[in-house]
């Protein structure tokens, strides 16, 4: 081969490497747009925004979860509970903990980072007198986390992540009534949930 050629190809080279390992860092949306095509831009910027909107979505949903890790260990550690009401709400728990590391497995698979646990959480303790008090606290954390994910599920852009969110619903849903029936309340008050 040619010297001239040989040097040329020696000078292209490690751009062309540059390029290839940039080209992994690069969004969807970059690519399509440097390969001049904008509808495929475009359609790859909609859908990075939807992955970040889904991370952002999950990354809430785990630090609730998070956080009714924690204030069930409250509850189990106060020494006011029943022998068998302090086995559910270490069943309730466990649950949670079972949706706390879906999310974040799937936060990582997402290629977003998973939130952590806070150093404190600030829980109503003082108000905790008696087992009533201890379940309907409980139950209002189910309640809201019920709330939670109802609005968060139209928000996926990832319609499995939605499915997904709606199976950890249900999951919250039945802890609520529940709770509330453990305390003598109507176990389902209403014909729709909010």
């Amino acid at each position: 081969m040619n010297t001239l050629i040989k040097q040329a190809i020696a000078a292209v080279e490690p751009r062309r490497t540059f390029l290839g390992q940039a080209g992994l860092l690069l969004s969807g949306t970059a690519v399509a747009l440097l390969s001049g095509r904008e509808a495929l831009a475009a359609k790859a910027d909609k859908a990075d925004h939807a992955v970040e909107s889904d991370l952002r979505i999950l990354n809430t949903a785990l630090g609730a979860e998070l956080e009714a890790i924690a204030a069930y260990q409250v509850g189990a550690e106060s020494g006011l509970l029943e022998k068998t009401v302090l086995d559910l709400a270490v069943t309730f728990q466990g649950h949670h903990k079972q949706h706390a590391e879906l999310l974040a497995a799937t936060i990582g698979k997402l290629g977003g980072r998973a939130v952590a646990v806070r150093d404190k959480y600030s829980f109503p303790v003082d108000t905790l007198k008696n087992q009533t008090d201890v379940l309907r606290f409980a139950a209002a954390l189910e309640k809201g986390a019920v709330s939670a994910y109802l609005g968060a599920i139209p928000l996926f852009g990832n319609r499995d992540l939605a499915k997904a969110a709606g199976s950890i619903l249900g999951d919250e849903a039945m802890h609520w009534a529940i709770l509330r029936n453990a305390v003598g309340d109507v176990p389902v008050p209403d014909a729709f949930v909010s």
